[in-house]
């Protein structure tokens, strides 16, 4: 099964959300306002896609932080607690594939050719 992880109200998660329906691609949605980040889940998308693509910096969130926070970000554990701590700095939509792949973002071409 597809797990689609973000918050709800995320214009790029909607867009997904619709993809998969659309597409009748079944999934199960995760929402990080409601149930938090999973740990093991943020330490399998830091070993998959890597801390610099899962820190989302063009977001609101990111700007809002004080510039010693943004500075303290140099690797996967700072990131880490930082994204916990903050959900919302997480780049959206995280899916976990029925194959066990991760991706970060919403990309159609990407996701149609997977089955």
């Amino acid at each position: 099964m597809i797990t689609l992880h973000g918050i709800p109200n995320c214009d790029t998660v909607k867009k997904a959300r619709a993809w998969l329906d659309a597409n009748g691609r079944e999934h199960h949605f995760h929402d990080f306002k409601k149930l938090g980040v999973p740990e093991a889940g943020l330490d399998a998308w830091l070993a998959s896609a890597g801390w610099q693509t899962l820190v989302n910096r063009k977001g609101t969130t990111w700007r809002q932080l004080d510039e010693a926070s943004r500075a303290a970000v140099v690797d996967s554990a700072s990131a880490r607690r930082l994204l916990l701590e903050r959900p919302s700095l997480i780049k959206r939509p995280v899916v976990r594939w029925s194959d066990g792949a991760i991706t970060v973002g919403f990309d159609a071409a990407d996701w149609a050719a997977r089955r």
